[in-house]
């Protein structure tokens, strides 16, 4: 099994920034994509942006867009989230995910692409 952590949430407000990160341990991989999403109460979770493993390739979702950053640091197996420019709209429960690899240097935006889950980290932004 893959352990996935998230760290770095808090409550900020409007315009500030924070930086999110994901540690993996356990069972490795040859390669992991991997992908962060977010989540408020009574929505489904979103696709927030998402890297391969080489990070040459990445995709965020059209409302991060400009903002928020998402790279990886393989000798650590840990991907980060920086988020700048932060709206109220960006208050919610953000989740990484990992998706084993073999050879391929893909990256996912479906979450039913991804087979491990972080358990979430809460970032509030006050207007």
């Amino acid at each position: 099994q893959v352990q996935l952590v998230e760290s770095g949430g808090g409550l900020v407000q409007a315009g500030d920034s924070l930086r999110l990160s994901c540690a993996a341990s356990g069972r490795t991989f040859r390669r992991y994509a991997m992908g962060w999403f977010r989540q408020t109460p009574g929505k489904e979770r979103d696709f927030v942006a998402a890297i391969s493993w080489s990070a040459i390739a990445t995709y965020y979702a059209d409302s991060v867009k400009g903002r928020f950053t998402i790279s990886i640091d393989n000798a650590k197996k840990t991907v980060y989230l920086q988020m700048n420019s932060l709206k109220p709209e960006d208050t919610a429960v953000y989740y990484c995910a990992a998706r084993g690899l073999d050879y391929s240097d893909s990256y996912y935006i479906d979450g039913q692409d991804y087979d491990y889950w972080g358990q979430g980290t809460q970032v509030t932004v006050s207007s």
